[in-house]
């Protein structure tokens, strides 16, 4: 398909940069911790809210993920290989949450 003449077909990577700026310029604002803080609250009633708790831990994950896919390029390997770990132990402790024996 062909854009008229001026406009270009951005890769996804950047129109999620692009997309993303306005949030992270927020996120930058706010005091350091403010972000631990809130992760660790949402992650706090993920464990002890329940039946609807793993989407609290679904978020954080979420937020993990888009994290990870703006820092990806970025990173060396143990960055992110410790990144991915992070993000699967979040994610793993949203499916037991969602999935109780």
């Amino acid at each position: 398909m062909r854009l008229p003449l001026g406009l270009v077909s951005l890769p996804f990577r950047s129109k999620v940069e692009h997309a993303s700026a306005p949030f992270i310029e927020r996120l930058n604002a706010l005091p350091r911790v403010a972000a631990f803080l809130i992760v660790l609250a949402l992650m706090a009633a993920g464990t002890f809210v329940p039946k609807v708790g793993f989407l609290f831990t679904l978020v954080v994950a979420a937020f993990l993920g888009w994290l990870v896919f703006l820092t990806w390029p970025r990173l060396v390997g143990v960055e992110k290989l410790m990144r991915i770990a992070v993000l699967a132990l979040v994610g793993a402790v949203a499916i037991m949450q969602a999935f109780p024996r």
